[in-house]
């Protein structure tokens, strides 16, 4: 059985708990089980891996329950301490290396992560680049090239591009009569942005090639792009600036240490082994 943070039951909604007016700190022993001491600490360390809706809780119930689950985790703990196999004691040295780890790397973020650097990061981007252009354009998109040629020319004779759109083409536009909004650059496949590139509004390009089929395209006008407000992009540019620190510490850590591997040679399949802990 598996007991954690969240997973203990109240059954002492009502309990009330007195705390003594003296000095109390995280080394407050709050029970012993054996010789094993259990102490404030213990129980703001596990508060603070509580679910919210746990922490809303009365500090009163909360703390018995908090305590209550951690005399129980420590007798069981020590019952279990003649189970521990070699296997166990290297899960709990890489589950301490982990949480370590996390950290190191959460310093880095939380230190990385401030409104100076978002705005520098933004305006890295936006501040003093050049604007680009956004196009707004139709399309049809059929499976073949002779059958792109034919509207081609039917449209030259007069037909309604957005009318031939709908009856014709196979993707989702079709129903607008092929219109595909506003994009900028990097938003369609290479031969298509191209396409659009090329021509000037009114215009109508085609048949083009792309894996989705033959197109004929009609870019209906073109517009400056406005850089974007900071909080539209700021989950974007704060999740850069933490990918960032967290390669920057990787780096940083690894560096500063000495390895030395010594895994030439060895089997990978023994992962997989059964035998590898022994019996």
């Amino acid at each position: 059985m598996k007991l954690h943070a969240g997973g203990f039951i109240l059954a002492v909604l009502g309990a009330t708990w007195a705390f003594e007016a003296t000095a109390q700190d995280a080394a407050t022993v709050v029970a012993k089980v054996n010789d094993t001491e259990i102490t404030l600490g213990h129980l703001a360390a596990l508060r603070a891996q509580l679910p919210a809706q746990y922490q809303q809780l009365p500090a009163d119930v909360l703390f018995r329950g908090l305590l209550d689950q951690v005399i129980q985790q420590t007798a069981l703990s020590q019952d279990a301490a003649k189970l521990i196999t070699k296997r166990d004691e290297l899960t709990l040295e890489n589950d301490r290396r982990a949480y370590l780890a996390g950290l190191a790397l959460q310093e880095s973020v939380k230190a990385a992560i401030t409104d100076e650097a978002i705005q520098a990061a933004y305006d890295a981007r936006f501040a003093t680049a050049e604007p680009g252009t956004e196009y707004n354009a139709a399309h049809i998109l059929v499976k073949t090239e002779e059958e792109a040629a034919k509207l081609k020319t039917e449209i030259e004779g007069g037909a309604d591009f957005a009318e031939l759109a709908r009856q014709h083409s196979t993707d989702g536009a079709a129903a607008g009569g092929g219109s595909l909004g506003w994009f900028g650059p990097g938003m369609m496949v290479k031969p298509f942005e191209d396409a659009v590139v090329a021509l000037k509004a009114g215009e109508i390009g085609g048949p083009i090639q792309t894996q989705f089929g033959w197109h004929l395209i009609k870019l209906n006008e073109t517009r400056v792009a406005e850089a974007p407000a900071l909080e539209a992009v700021r989950e974007e540019l704060v999740a850069e600036l933490e990918q960032a620190a967290v390669e920057a510490r990787i780096k940083a850590a690894t560096d500063g240490v000495t390895v030395i591997r010594s895994d030439e040679g060895v089997d990978p399949a023994l992962l997989n082994s059964p035998t590898l802990f022994g019996n």
